[in-house]
């Protein structure tokens, strides 16, 4: 650059922040750069070259105005979201089943040495009907779903749709602040929340990748859904279950609406408050279709996933089954600990439409939520270990026995979807933010928001029985 274009240098500096105040602070002057960019780098390409086009490509961009359209772009990923889960919940049942059956026969031989070897009561109980017990829920409720997921999710990646998906919510995100990355974030929490705080490394800002932390476990997991499907079903779909229980379903995709939708609020509230800051924007070029390669995809999604989500799965929840043996086992004056623990934990459960039972199945269930279940039944029952009933049936009589009604079962929904992560995810969180404050800050903010959520829903139920 020569001396005399120093003048010409600062006339283009002052022009440009000019140009900066004249948009105002809604629009960002990278996008007109980039644009102006592409558009000279096309004018150049036209001057230069010349080729016809390729009938691969011309499908490409047909293809893409439907999948990228407003009108056709959103109902298409809602029906493809919809039939992933589907397809994950319906797949999983039958693994899962086989799994439980193989898991109780392997305990079954495990009591057995217990009993041939002579070994105490208490030993057995930790190591076999508490931490054994609770592993192999964990991993039978849990395998067979990411399993399934997880390719899923990599064959999209691997055919180039989730760009479309991060393209069509991209303005949704921006405007709250957040990142149009955290849309793949958000969808790899439908699988395991854990993989969708991992997956928030493909967004480059700090603060924008803090809010998809953060936010990431509004998205329900495969490991909350057997509780949805249970509560739905038996308080919401009219004790029917099956296919044909549309209320039912409708109940659990309403769950999953309520969680996307406070993503967007608390992106938003965070962006404006603790996460302040201006959007960033990214210049999104879509890829071209492509076939996917099943081995890599198999590869991938098993051991790059799928195995290890679940070994952090594996590592919270051996102790949490010993704990909740020993707390459901050690008594204080005739009654076990846990029942101590949940009448202190009642007043403020009932202010949130729950019983101190629920609350301290969800504080215990915090290793894996596939857990929640069978520590809320074995309070109720006092059995002292954790277990599983017969049928639903059985489960819905012992639930109505306790006082549970509608509204409860509708608040346990609510509260499962929005509450604290799981300790896998905790300590997911904590590895990528490298420290406490992060993990707690998630805890403290999700735990806050299913609690005012279910606090608003049992104030109005109360005032609409009262206007009734």
């Amino acid at each position: 650059m020569g001396i005399g274009s120093r003048p010409t240098l600062d006339n283009a500096i002052e022009r440009g922040r000019e140009l900066g105040e004249s948009l105002g602070e809604g629009v960002q002057v990278r996008d007109i750069v980039v644009t102006a960019l592409y558009k000279r780098a096309e004018t150049i390409a036209a001057e230069v070259t010349s080729c016809t086009q390729g009938v691969g490509r011309d499908w490409d961009r047909k293809i893409d105005d439907i999948l990228t359209s407003r009108l056709v772009g959103y109902p298409l990923m809602l029906i493809l979201l919809g039939f992933a889960l589907w397809l994950t919940v319906t797949g999983a049942n039958y693994p899962s089943n086989a799994l439980a059956v193989l898991f109780s026969m392997l305990e079954d031989r495990l009591t057995a040495f217990f009993v041939g070897v002579g070994a105490p009561g208490w030993l057995h109980g930790i190591l076999v009907l508490g931490t054994y017990r609770c592993l192999a829920w964990v991993v039978s409720v849990m395998l067979p779903p990411m399993a399934i997921f997880f390719p899923l999710f990599t064959l999209l990646e691997d055919l180039g749709y989730l760009p479309r998906i991060a393209f069509n919510l991209d303005s949704l995100f921006k405007r709250t602040g957040a990142h149009g990355k955290q849309a793949l974030t958000m969808a790899m929490g439908f699988g395991c929340n854990a993989a969708g705080v991992m997956a928030a490394r493909i967004i480059d800002s700090p603060r924008e990748r803090m809010i998809a932390i953060l936010t990431n476990n509004f998205t329900p997991c495969n490991g909350r859904f057997p509780l949805l499907i249970a509560m739905s079903s038996l308080f919401l779909g009219l004790g029917v279950v099956g296919p044909g229980n549309m209320l039912a379903t409708l109940a659990v995709i309403g769950m999953v609406l309520l969680g996307i939708a406070m993503t967007f609020l608390v992106s938003y509230i965070l962006s404006k408050t603790l996460l302040k800051g201006i959007s960033t924007s990214f210049a999104l070029e879509l890829p071209p279709y492509r076939r996917p390669q099943v081995l890599q995809i198999i590869v991938r999604s098993i051991f790059d996933r799928t195995l290890f989500v679940l070994w952090r799965a594996v590592k919270v929840a051996a102790p949490a089954g010993a704990l909740a043996w020993i707390l459901g086992n050690m008594d204080i004056d005739g009654v076990n600990v846990i029942s101590h623990v949940a009448g202190y934990l009642d007043p403020l459960a009932h202010t949130i439409g729950l019983d101190g039972f629920i609350l301290l199945a969800f504080i215990l269930g915090l290793p894996a939520n596939e857990i929640v279940i069978p520590i809320l039944l074995m309070s109720y029952l006092g059995s002292g270990a954790l277990m599983e009933l017969d049928s639903l049936s059985s489960m819905k009589a012992l639930l109505v026995s306790r006082g549970w009604t509608w509204l409860t079962a509708l608040n346990v929904m609510v509260f499962s979807v929005l509450h604290f992560p799981c300790g896998t995810t905790l300590l997911t969180i904590h590895h990528e933010t490298g420290g406490w404050k992060w993990t707690v800050v998630a805890a403290l903010l999700t735990t806050a928001t299913a609690m005012i959520v279910c606090f608003l829903i049992t104030q109005v139920a109360h005032l609409s029985q009262l206007v009734l």
